[in-house]
């Protein structure tokens, strides 16, 4: 019989104190925690302290794309193909974890003892994961191991979707703004930025916007990135932002938002989104016409004005929708705290 383990990680300050922990149904669990780390690397861990405890066919359940994606996606052919370099030609990160659980998980393929992967929605009120997802959180917090062959009989409550990088006791509501100077960046979509994939205009604008973000971060120490994620301009501010290490914080006008996507978009927005410091999600179901969609991009983009310190729009002035957000944004935050980079300028070719 195959046994499912839910699996989970938890970060308090991402980076900052962390845990990992898997468990299953009215079976064993297991956690443990490491004084600085990531949620990426407690997500991982979680899953292949599973693999390495749980012998015969082992389904795992996680709440996160980066490591269900990994498998299911096969991202690690591509991996292992480019000499553990990513898509964007850059190490593989986590190589350290990722390592021992792909060739654990490829050395158990096809015979009695496999694995395979599931995702799972967090805080959708599944009961194996909310506890997963405490026992992580209690391993962050407490830096303790925990173990046993039954449930736990004890265990603190599981965290809020927008707690957990942010380390904050409490939830925080979904249109709460994080902590922070709070910087927005908008902007044009790849058509306008030399097509979907990586060319010399996109590269001109992660570059500048990366230089820029490390010159504010000095005068802004608490400097933190808003970005829609969505395609284009505002996902290299997050790259960008990766690149100057300066946390973002992804504000999605509503859940699934890559679902029209390639694969390989939406392999990238997840790699992406596992690297946000938070997330909002402005509208909390996924709108089910055009119009609907319109609306909740609407929502998002005046929820982006409201909480913005200042902003950069990457325009070149013909797009009027931009035009509109960014005469939105100088309204809020005044017009010399919204800055214009114009694509057709930027080219690093």
């Amino acid at each position: 019989m195959t046994t499912t383990a839910y699996t989970d990680g938890a970060c308090l300050g991402n980076p900052g104190p962390g845990g990992w922990a898997w468990a299953v149904p009215d079976g064993a669990f297991a956690s443990g925690a490491e004084p600085h780390s990531t949620n990426q690397r407690m997500e991982i861990t979680a899953a292949l302290e599973a693999a390495r405890a749980i012998r015969g066919p082992l389904d795992i359940v996680s709440d996160s794309t980066y490591v269900v994606n990994c498998f299911r996606d096969r991202w690690w052919e591509g991996w292992l193909a480019r000499d553990w370099k990513n898509s964007q030609k850059k190490p593989v990160a986590n190589r350290d974890l990722w390592e021992p659980l792909i060739e654990l998980v490829n050395a158990r393929a096809g015979g009695p003892d496999r694995v395979t992967f599931r995702w799972v929605k967090g805080h959708s009120e599944d009961p194996m994961n909310d506890l997963v997802d405490a026992l992580a959180v209690e391993a962050a917090t407490t830096g303790e191991r925990r173990r046993g062959d039954s449930p736990p009989d004890s265990v603190g409550p599981p965290d809020s979707p927008k707690t957990r990088s942010r380390g904050r006791a409490g939830p925080a509501r979904r249109d709460d703004p994080p902590d922070g100077h709070r910087l927005v960046v908008v902007g044009h979509r790849p058509p306008e930025l030399g097509g979907y994939g990586d060319n010399d205009v996109a590269e001109g604008v992660r570059t500048r916007l990366a230089e820029i973000l490390a010159a504010k971060k000095v005068m802004h120490p608490d400097l933190v990135v808003l970005t829609g994620l969505g395609l284009g301009a505002e996902q290299l501010a997050a790259e960008a932002a990766v690149a100057a290490d300066v946390p973002f914080v992804a504000v999605l006008a509503f859940p699934d938002q890559e679902s029209v996507w390639s694969a390989a978009l939406q392999r990238r927005y997840g790699e992406l989104l596992e690297r946000a410091a938070d997330v909002r999600t402005v509208t909390a179901k996924k709108p089910g016409s055009r119009t609907a969609v319109l609306g909740a991009l609407a929502r998002r983009n005046g929820w982006l004005a409201r909480n913005a310190d200042e902003a950069i729009a990457v325009w070149s002035g013909g797009d009027e929708a931009i035009g509109r957000l960014v005469r939105s944004l100088r309204d809020h935050v005044g017009d010399e705290d919204v800055w214009v980079l114009d694509p057709t300028e930027l080219s690093a070719g």
